[in-house]
């Protein structure tokens, strides 16, 4: 039996089946997510005539890491290999690329994981129910786009400081917003909207901190995904050495449980903002790391799954940020060195990518790998979303210079150090599951009895290994009653 889906509304689901009919809507399993070669050859015919940002529901089928923007189809893991060069430590360093995803970030598949059983479920009712998605982010984008290909109703809540990008593109998309006080880290304000809004029954709240579609989505799809990267890049020496998260909502951290039954020895890095020290040292503050959700320990986080705990200054971010997207920072890399084609790839990286690459180079620096060691992390989102912030910058200190790419590259990058890093002991890891306590059992409504189920690994291996096969019953006998309608 599922943890997550109790019961089917059999009355609802073929309701919501002849709607999806009538829509064209069919589903993809998180098996044709994880491999696209499952999927139909007539949708993938169809899909190449179809943008990958378009509404079109047939767009579902490219929530994967797989998507090939040549063609329209599938291909390989779309990754990028950010040279030695760049890094400044032997270590290879690969992130998978989020700006492949439809709205150009990879929340859409997180969403997706936590929508979707509900819909095919029939627990959630597309011709009454409103879809709630609570974000410091992207997560609410990836929300409002299943919801407008599965011709559902979606509420976006995000922290009103965020880009200006995502604003407008949700109000492009037809979402009703609500705007929360503060930054990325003010993540109670929006968990006290979410109460608000649950007074309300047609309003059903998909908490990406707290809603296990979420991890169970990167541990099914992300995960195997890097894996599937290793296995082609590696050498007879390689050894799959770290895999990198800022921790947000804790889904993508997720993958590490995936990849450990792989690598059982790999480092499982949770990254955070400095000015948000959480894990680190139970600090609290505002911080410029867009998509990172502070000042608390999602309850999907599984803390015993992880080694270590990077804190990154988000100046240095900044600095980062337009070091690889100014024409002076980019005409700089290249005279230094840095070969033609990874500069024009550097844009691949927005701020929380950023924040992944250099947490990424700390790892490298702290264990002192070396050039059979592969650490693996995230490029979530691109610059494109956060051009308003590079204009900002400009704004603020001035036209970017030669001489300040050279003191970015040189300080941000290859002299990173391993500063604020910290290596978990069990006690320590204790120490952090130990904090769900006072946002998850005093605010949240959840039991003293789980928080305890949380520490037994049994735990969250049945959630991760079960639920993704069950999902992908329902989603398949869901479209067979599409086929029926």
């Amino acid at each position: 039996m599922s943890k997550i889906i109790k019961k089917l509304n059999k009355e609802v689901i073929k309701k919501t089946a002849k709607r999806c009919k009538e829509r064209g809507i069919t589903i993809p399993t998180f098996g044709q997510m994880k491999d696209p070669n499952l999927i139909p050859n007539n949708i993938k015919e169809r899909l190449k005539n179809i943008g990958l940002w378009d509404i079109n529901p047939l767009n579902l089928y490219r929530i994967t890491w797989k998507n090939d923007i040549r063609t329209g189809l599938f291909n390989g893991v779309n990754y990028f290999e950010i040279p030695q060069k760049l890094s400044g430590v032997k270590a290879r360093i690969i992130g998978l690329i989020g700006k492949y995803f439809p709205t150009g970030a990879h929340k859409v598949g997180a969403a997706f994981g936590c929508l979707v059983p509900r819909l095919v479920s029939g627990e959630f009712d597309p011709t009454v129910h409103k879809a709630v998605w609570p974000s410091t982010g992207n997560y609410c984008r990836g929300g409002a786009f299943d919801c407008a290909l599965l011709a559902c109703t979606a509420i976006a809540i995000l922290p009103q400081e965020m880009s200006k990008e995502r604003f407008e593109w949700l109000k492009s998309i037809g979402a009703e917003i609500i705007a929360t006080p503060g930054c990325e880290s003010n993540v109670k304000e929006i968990y006290d909207k979410c109460w608000e809004l649950r007074k309300d029954p047609l309003n059903v709240i998909f908490n990406q901190f707290e809603e296990f579609g979420n991890p169970i989505w990167h541990y099914n799809v992300t995960g195997p995904a890097i894996f599937e990267v290793y296995s082609e890049v590696k050498n007879k020496k390689s050894h799959l050495a770290a895999f990198v998260s800022a921790t947000g909502s804790a889904g993508t951290i997720a993958a590490g449980d995936y990849l450990r039954t792989k690598s059982p020895h790999i480092k499982v890095v949770a990254g955070e903002a400095l000015q948000c020290p959480t894990l680190l040292m139970n600090g609290f503050g505002g911080h410029r790391i867009e998509g990172i959700g502070d000042k608390h320990v999602p309850w999907i986080h599984n803390i015993r799954n992880t080694n270590n705990v990077s804190a990154i200054d988000d100046e240095d971010c900044m600095r980062v940020l337009r070091l690889f997207n100014e024409p002076e920072g980019k005409s700089y890399l290249a005279k230094s060195g840095i070969d033609e084609n990874t500069v024009s790839r550097l844009e691949l990286l927005g701020i929380s990518s950023i924040s992944n690459l250099l947490s990424s180079i700390k790892t490298a620096k702290y264990y002192d790998f070396g050039e059979n060691d592969i650490i693996f992390t995230v490029f979530t989102d691109s610059a494109e979303m956060y051009k308003s912030r590079v204009a900002e910058l400009t704004a603020e200190r001035g036209k970017y210079t030669s001489e300040q790419a050279a003191k970015d590259f040189d300080s941000c990058l290859i002299s990173q150090k391993t500063d604020n890093y910290i290596e978990l002991t069990y006690n320590d890891q204790k120490r952090i599951h130990n904090l769900k306590y006072y946002t998850w059992v005093e605010q949240q409504g959840k039991t003293y009895e789980e928080i305890l189920e949380q520490w037994n690994p049994e735990y969250w291996r049945s959630y991760f290994e079960e639920e993704a096969p069950y999902f992908d019953e329902l989603i398949m006998e869901f479209n067979r009653e599409i086929e029926k309608a």
